[in-house]
């Protein structure tokens, strides 16, 4: 099938799309089939995955998208990784694209739209799109058993996408500064996070649920609570907030 008349969004979406079904295991014309994307072209999105992770899977437009008409210059970049590395608004679990371009316009006197920042978030490696969790539970697979016994019944407690959330702790590979990213998704998938010049402590990740919107419950990604006793403690001290721990051998990917 021709790729033509796919828009570069739509064709990304597929890229991304034949990279998950090559990771579940489905042959290079398995995900041609179901993409509807040339066999070379899978072959091309896995590669770029395998080289160079989930960043680099998306086809780059050629000139400028909108929104990234303002591109970035260093001043504006000092202040973005200044807010990321402190504490975000209050009532905000981490900083989202819209309070970042509010606060580079508010101190510099620039227009800068949320696109132009997701745009920078994509090109420092810090952007990430939500897991499709309840696809989960059509899997006959080790992540479907584990979303089927673990998370459904947790959200089925919290009826409302509003209280539902999903995020994790990575390590980002940066050239010029020591990153790591907590993040998070709410409803519609829009994306919190907050750096760390070292692995997040407990009291990081206090901070960071603290600041939910209660009730909440949360899957959690790349971090083991069980061994901190002071955050375990706190944790089961919230009477209002459930985290899910994701196990290591699940393998949700980042992406």
């Amino acid at each position: 099938m021709s790729t033509k008349h796919l828009s570069p969004e739509a064709l990304n979406e597929q890229r991304k799309k034949a990279v998950r079904l090559r990771l579940d295991g489905h042959t290079v014309a398995v995900a041609s089939q179901r993409t509807g994307l040339s066999a070379p072209t899978v072959s091309a999105a896995w590669k770029a995955f395998r080289e160079g992770g989930w960043a680099a899977v998306p086809v780059k437009p050629r000139g400028r998208t909108k929104g990234q008409g303002n591109t970035l210059g260093a001043a504006a970049q000092t202040v973005l990784w200044e807010a990321l590395y402190g504490a975000p608004p209050q009532g905000m679990p981490g900083w989202s694209s819209a309070a970042l371009a509010d606060l580079v316009n508010g101190r510099l006197g620039l227009k800068l739209t949320q696109r132009a920042i997701e745009h920078w978030w994509e090109t420092e490696g810090l952007q990430h799109d939500p897991w499709a969790l309840n696809a989960l539970a059509k899997k006959r697979t080790r992540a479907g058993r584990w979303f089927e016994k673990t998370v459904a019944p947790t959200f089925s407690l919290y009826s409302s996408a509003e209280q539902r959330w999903q995020g994790g702790v990575r390590r980002v590979a940066h050239v010029q500064r020591a990153l790591y990213q907590v993040y998070l998704h709410g409803a519609r998938g829009k994306l919190y996070m907050r750096c760390y010049e070292r692995p997040p402590a407990a009291f990081d990740y206090q901070a960071v649920w603290a600041s939910l919107p209660r009730p909440a419950a949360v899957v959690f990604h790349g971090a083991l609570f069980s061994a901190s006793q002071t955050l375990t403690e706190w944790l089961d001290r919230q009477t209002t907030l459930t985290v899910v721990a994701v196990p290591a051998d699940i393998g949700l990917e980042h992406r």
